[in-house]
């Protein structure tokens, strides 16, 4: 029995949750939850978005899938995303990307592997009002978290046999910033055997919709990272399919990476596999190695026959595809 933490977010984050977890449960896996909400409801009821109880949760139970929770553009209250990177010190954003059996895309054979910082850069919420007309954000790139995250990335490399790590920066105009982004990767890379390749993030995301065959693990700073794994995802079939995973050397949380998507919450629209995904991960963090594999491959076999959500070119509902990848477990 595994101790296991499950955030549920707003919009369309219960019915995606509820979605994965009948498919967990009927993987066999013996997981107890404990249920935890946060977003923009949680603020009605307590205060404040991300109350202390979830942080405290994560940290007795080590390991949490969380669900899309709504962050307000330009007022309100800041990311809940952001703030669980910082207080768990989930410094390491994993997104994978490769192609799905059965779902129609512009490109094959994608498999890239994006590996963001997730705890500095202009993310580090560093701004000022100057005067009316005028705000400024900082910048904030440290050697320390920089050396950090590059190790993450060519430890990845190694463990997964992968081919060479590109760094993405702007460091021909960032000089400083970047530039000490760029140098941390370098250095790192003296250690390993992986070749580490450059490049300008300008350049990067036009070689990627060009010849996104052409890259293996792209190492970037948190701005770039965000960007370019939905450039990424893009590839692949869009935000509705793409995991992701946030880990700290000791806490992890898993998660997809699209939105809440209020305007069809309750309309059993949904596309659980994002979450499904990133579920999977998880498993495979925990040891349950061959429940996941049977999860992603009763999920394939749904997509090859033809079975897919609105979102992605299919007719059905988010609940009558939970019931046809748990027939195919």
């Amino acid at each position: 029995m595994h101790n296991l933490t499950l955030i549920k977010g707003d919009g369309i984050g219960p019915e995606i949750s509820e979605a994965v977890l009948k498919i967990i449960e009927a993987s066999g896996v013996k997981i107890n939850w404990d249920i935890q909400t946060a977003g923009a409801e949680v603020i009605e009821k307590e205060g404040v978005p991300l109350p202390d109880r979830v942080i405290e949760s994560v940290k007795k139970n080590k390991a949490a899938l969380k669900s899309p929770v709504t962050t307000p553009i330009g007022k309100g209250f800041r990311s809940v995303n952001v703030q669980l990177r910082k207080e768990l010190d989930l410094y390491a954003n994993l997104r994978p990307c490769y192609n799905i059996p059965g779902v129609k895309t512009r490109y094959d054979n994608v498999d890239i592997v994006v590996v963001r910082e997730n705890t500095e850069d202009l993310y580090a919420g560093i701004e000022r009002q100057v005067d009316n007309d005028t705000a400024e954000s900082i910048k904030r790139i440290t050697r320390s978290a920089s050396e950090r995250i590059a190790k993450f990335a060519f430890d990845y490399a190694v463990k997964n046999k992968r081919k060479f790590v590109t760094v993405v920066t702007k460091a021909n105009i960032c000089k400083l910033s970047d530039g000490l982004f760029l140098e941390s990767a370098r250095k790192i890379a003296e250690n390993y055997d992986i070749p580490l390749k450059e490049i300008l993030v300008d350049n990067c995301c036009m070689q990627l919709v060009q010849n996104p065959n052409q890259f293996d693990v792209l190492l970037l700073p948190n701005l770039y990272g965000d960007i370019v794994s939905d450039l990424c995802a893009g590839l692949i079939g869009g935000l509705g399919i793409a995991q992701g995973a946030n880990i700290g050397k000791d806490y992890a949380v898993f998660e997809p990476v699209h939105g809440s998507a209020p305007d069809i919450a309750g309309q059993d629209k949904a596309n659980p596999t994002a979450m499904l995904m990133s579920a999977i991960e998880m498993l495979n963090f925990i040891g349950e190695v061959e429940a996941g594999n049977a999860i992603r491959k009763a999920l394939f076999k749904t997509f090859e026959d033809g079975i897919k959500t609105v979102d992605i070119g299919g007719s059905y509902s988010c609940s009558e595809f939970t019931k046809a990848i748990i027939s195919r477990l």
